[in-house]
């Protein structure tokens, strides 16, 4: 008896710290959910791996492409920042994202008229087609 469950415990234990050394993968084109002001928000998220550098772009439905700055991954965090266009106004908006597997959680946050505004995004990486 003793011996299956130090068997078992060794087999968890491993299995465990094989879960904490993968790396997180940020590459590929998330669908990004929001919420500002009581409205529902969607974005896209594409990041690309060009050696060990890490970039990518954002749009959104009533914008195109917009190139990230600073985007790093550390720990399994992605952070970067992008500038939003609303009207005649340039926002930038500081994201803070954990990957896990296939899905993105983390706060976005900007400064508009002196008032600095915090918010939830989760997203989902979509699929490859092979």
């Amino acid at each position: 008896m003793k011996t299956i469950l130090s068997a078992a415990l060794v087999f968890g234990l491993c299995g465990l710290a094989g879960a904490q050394g993968e790396k997180a993968d940020p590459v590929g084109t998330w669908k990004c959910e929001y919420e500002i002001g009581g409205m529902k928000r969607t974005s896209t998220l594409t990041i690309k791996k060009d050696g060990e550098k890490i970039a990518g772009t954002m749009s959104w439905p009533d914008q195109k492409e917009t190139n990230l700055k600073d985007v790093k991954l550390k720990d399994g965090d992605l952070t970067f920042s992008a500038v939003r266009v609303l009207m005649d106004n340039k926002i930038t908006v500081e994201y803070k994202l954990t990957i896990t597997g296939d899905k993105l959680k983390g706060k976005g946050a900007s400064e508009f008229g002196g008032k600095k505004q915090e918010f939830d995004i989760e997203a989902k990486r979509e699929k490859k087609d092979k």
